[in-house]
């Protein structure tokens, strides 16, 4: 028995030994890394901690290379490499780690460990990150350029037929989320090999399909104006006014602003000076005259039907429509002609000008019944006419010298809206209202000269307040001495 007691203390201090003198070459090789241990693929078996990093380093710097294509706008590979994105290895800790397995815990433990690591090899996951905002760069200077606005198809009006034209998707890219889409992928899922990677790219499809634009073939409504006695400057400005609106195409929804379209009024865009009104006078100024262009559309506008969102009076009344039927614009004042395309299809304005006369004419497709018919009607409420002309003496012109604006009636007016049918009047509604101003004739006479005779007669002249007895007495004084045996007497 006591045989027994004293073998088995003897085996307990081998094994103590045996434990003992491992601990103390595991002390010894403290430095090294354990066989069995790797950082990915890689062997770590053996090396210290420093060239344990240079092993992982390396693996790293080799996967810089590695190309990675990016699907931009339209599926536009863009091809590029990790480096470029700034990879990098993001758990350094990883060698500290595995020069400590087995140099920790109490001896049964550590030779267990031990142990273990000749059955099986404890792989140490190499952590793989990349620069962020080296991506975001990345995509923003490669990639975005493939970007493309979607373009809405139109129609074009040739010799009499509509075509449709155009028609591009749009595709725009959205660098925040591609950019966590990216590293996403990468940082998580990523082999080191070649991949590729689709951005978050927006598509935005064109409107007007080939079926809808061709319902576009009815008139809604057309109107003219004449300006015959416009001169060359003012009649150039209408033309182009309507030019710049003609084959303006309108979806569902979509509102037009006159002044947008046809603006900016420079010789440039090709206006000239001509005469508009201008804190109750008529004075030259650029695009003089597109007024008359808004005015036309918009009689076109409310015989198409379509929703008028804003609308101004002139400040003094116009010759080319009824009173309440014109629309101006002004710059200065901030006026504008709107309105939207209130229909559920597309509706197209052509605009021509032909023998001093302008028309517009509205296409879409007609919904209306045959028998509907609509018309307008101004309603004069008061005319306030002007009094006697306002003339003024300016003694710093010569004898002869003589400028005058001309009268405005002054109105209130209302334009009503009267619907048919079959013949038959069904309603009767207030379009919109109007004031404009009362403005008298009035004229600068210059009244220098060196004849008291003939400065007396100007200044009795001017003195009857008549600028029509004014032009007789001027044309008297300044008319050539052997013509001149006519007396001057009162009108």
């Amino acid at each position: 028995m006591k045989r027994g007691i004293k073998w088995a203390r003897m085996a307990a201090l081998m094994l103590g030994c045996m434990l003992l003198f491992g601990m103390r070459m595991d002390a010894q090789g403290a430095e090294t890394i354990k066989n069995g241990i790797f950082a990915g693929d890689i062997d770590l078996s053996g090396m210290s901690t420093e060239e344990a990093a240079r092993a992982v380093e390396a693996y790293v710097e080799g996967l810089k290379d590695t190309e990675i294509t990016l699907l931009a706008a339209a599926d536009t590979e863009v091809v590029v490499t990790a480096g470029e994105m700034g990879v990098f290895w993001a758990n350094p800790e990883l060698v500290t780690e595995a020069a400590e397995v087995g140099s920790r815990g109490n001896v049964i433990e550590r030779y267990k460990l031990l142990k273990d690591l000749e059955r099986e090899n404890l792989v140490l996951p190499i952590e793989i990150s990349f620069d962020l905002q080296a991506i975001s760069d990345l995509l923003l200077e490669r990639c975005v350029q493939y970007d493309v606005k979607a373009e809405d198809a139109t129609l074009v009006r040739e010799n009499g037929e509509f075509r449709v034209v155009g028609g591009r998707t749009g595709y725009a890219l959205d660098v925040e989320t591609s950019v966590d889409r990216v590293s996403e992928r990468l940082m998580k899922e990523w082999d080191g090999q070649p991949c590729t990677i689709a951005l978050d790219v927006e598509v935005e499809e064109p409107r007007g399909k080939a079926e809808d634009l061709a319902q576009v073939k009815d008139v809604l409504g057309t109107f003219t104006t004449s300006y015959s006695s416009s001169g060359p400057n003012r009649s150039a400005n209408v033309a182009n006014g309507c030019e710049l609106i003609n084959g303006t195409l309108l979806y569902p929804g979509d509102e037009f602003s006159t002044y947008e379209c046809v603006a900016p009024f420079t010789q440039a865009n090709g206006y000239y000076m001509a005469g508009s009104y201008m804190n109750g006078k008529v004075v030259d100024s650029l695009g003089g005259g597109i007024c008359q262009v808004s005015t036309t559309l918009y009689n076109t506008v409310l015989l198409a039907e379509l929703e008028v969102t804003e609308r101004n009076n002139h400040s003094m009344i116009v010759t080319y429509v009824d009173p309440s039927a014109d629309a101006a614009i002004a710059e200065s004042s901030g006026k504008d002609f709107k309105f939207v395309n209130n229909l559920d299809y597309p509706v197209y304005i052509e605009g021509v000008t032909q023998n001093k006369r302008i028309t517009f004419t509205i296409y879409g497709r007609e919904t209306r019944d045959p028998g509907r018919e609509i018309r307008y009607e101004s309603k004069v409420l008061e005319v306030n006419k002007p009094p006697a002309d306002m003339l003024y003496a300016d003694a710093s012109k010569p004898l002869g010298y003589l400028v005058y604006d001309s009268a405005h009636v002054g109105y209130k007016a209302q334009l009503w809206k009267v619907v048919l049918e079959n013949g038959t009047e069904v309603s009767r509604t207030q379009v919109n209202s109007s004031s404009y101003k009362m403005v008298p004739r009035s004229a600068t006479v210059g009244t220098a000269t060196e004849d008291p005779a003939a400065y007396e007669e100007i200044m009795a002249a001017i003195g009857t307040g008549s600028l029509d007895h004014v032009k007789n007495v001027i044309a008297i004084l300044t008319a050539p001495p052997e013509g001149n045996s006519e007396e001057i007497g009162d009108e």
